[in-house]
């Protein structure tokens, strides 16, 4: 019997475009095979193998990014990742809302992330939250790269708005298995791609070794480590601070804390990525543009965003029986001033940080496209135009709008070689 034929290519060529390179915009076209879902080497395809485009677009001189990625985002869409449904279709209902939700926003790739809960809570919601690249198609939207757990190995004097009585310890890689699950940790289908724990408490920091043999990134957050105990997380295999300066010991002149972190040298090995919530609600400006200075190669664009996005203001139910207080775009949590995360978009927080920083566009892109990926170990498969990575960009106009100055507004989303979202010409969504 013969072999299928593959799919025949379908070559569009994207012209008249400025697209990161680097920490610039340069002007080049970009050929990509929608068939494949492939970005092509435009020079091998038009002279090596002859090839012509079956497609041509004018992009009129705006940009062409790769797509963003959120390495935490706690639901979208009305819906909450750390909620369990009655069963799993109906979870998995409420999470093709949030890919197709995010997508619209520019996010075409990103990390669940499930904050302190319980055991119970874990077995049921994770299954769904693994990476989903093997069964994603174009038209779903945003795709999961694998799950975030924040928490529950958190310090209690640093818990933010996660509650006190879902925080655990852990003595040994068992609690882990415990806690999560042991499908949801170990083997080809293990779900979890990145955990946030506090380093100094219980054993933790004898279980960052553990963690990371399962290719799984450790992140310092909402610890109340010294530096000294920081550096020895990061000695034993920590490479990212969840949210940096927020749910951790402050920065003080005698003991820099995690912040000084970003102090070591640029050659040292274990010097972390660090994510920044640019919503101009968690952080002030100039607190962004020192850890900034201090590390600009680590520096990634998170978030932090919960359900309530694009919702009315009110207050809303919360998990653990709380309550979260919405007003604009801060969320608070009901009776204190505690911040419970965010309702900015990753392309808004992409903004504040470009006037906020000094960096440039491409910088400011990078931040929430090839630096995220950098730390997830998928440079030159996400996060960048390069030849072979997947075909996921987003085409955005600079413009100069009223009160914000220039900023950069997004008119198409392309998920591997599919268009999924356009404002066309008269704004109407396609």
């Amino acid at each position: 019997m013969p072999g299928k034929t593959a799919p025949e290519a379908h070559v569009i060529k994207f012209t008249n475009c400025r697209i990161v390179k680097g920490d610039s915009l340069v002007d080049q076209d970009v050929w990509i095979d929608s068939t494949s879902g492939k970005i092509l080497r435009d020079q091998e395809a038009f002279y090596g193998l002859h090839m012509s485009p079956d497609e041509v677009i004018d992009l009129e001189g705006r940009i062409l990014a790769p797509g963003l990625i959120d390495c935490q985002l706690n639901g979208a869409q009305g819906f909450d990742f750390s909620v369990a449904h009655a069963t799993k279709a109906e979870y998995d209902e409420g999470l093709r809302a949030v890919n197709m939700g995010l997508a619209r926003t520019g996010v075409t790739s990103y990390l669940p992330t499930v904050v302190s809960s319980t055991p119970e809570v874990y077995h049921k919601v994770l299954p769904s939250l693994g990476p989903s690249r093997d069964k994603h198609r174009s038209e779903d939207g945003a795709e999961s790269l694998g799950a975030h757990v924040e928490g529950p190995f958190l310090s209690p004097g640093r818990n933010g708005i996660h509650k006190t009585e879902v925080l655990r310890l852990a003595s040994s890689p068992e609690d882990l298995v415990t806690c999560y699950g042991q499908d949801n940790l170990y083997g080809p289908s293990k779900t979890i791609r990145l955990i946030t724990a506090a380093p100094e408490v219980g054993k933790m920091l004898n279980n960052i070794p553990h963690i990371t043999d399962q290719n799984i990134i450790y992140s310092i957050g909402h610890s109340d480590a010294t530096y000294e105990q920081a550096l020895d997380a990061t000695d034993a295999g920590a490479t990212m601070i969840t949210h940096l300066f927020n749910a951790m010991r402050p920065f003080y002149h005698r003991n820099p804390g995690i912040f000084g972190l970003l102090g070591q040298q640029s050659e040292h090995p274990r010097r972390p990525f660090y994510g920044v919530i640019a919503d101009g609600i968690h952080l002030h400006p100039t607190s962004i543009r020192i850890a900034y200075n201090a590390h600009p190669e680590g520096l990634v664009l998170v978030t932090d965003a919960m359900r309530l996005c694009g919702l009315p203001d009110g207050i809303y139910e919360w998990t653990n029986g709380e309550r979260i207080v919405k007003t604009g775009a801060r969320l608070t949590l009901e009776g204190s001033d505690k911040i419970a995360g965010s309702s900015a978009t990753l392309i808004e927080c992409v903004n504040n940080f470009r006037r906020w920083s000094g960096a440039s566009t491409a910088q400011a892109l990078n931040a929430a496209s090839k630096t995220p990926a950098r730390l997830l170990g998928l440079q030159g498969v996400k996060g960048e135009l390069s030849a072979g990575a997947d075909a996921d960009f987003i085409v955005l106009e600079d413009e100069d709008v009223q009160d914000t100055g220039r900023t950069l507004v997004l008119k198409q989303v392309w998920k591997r070689g599919a268009r999924i979202w356009d404002t066309g010409k008269d704004g109407a969504v396609v």
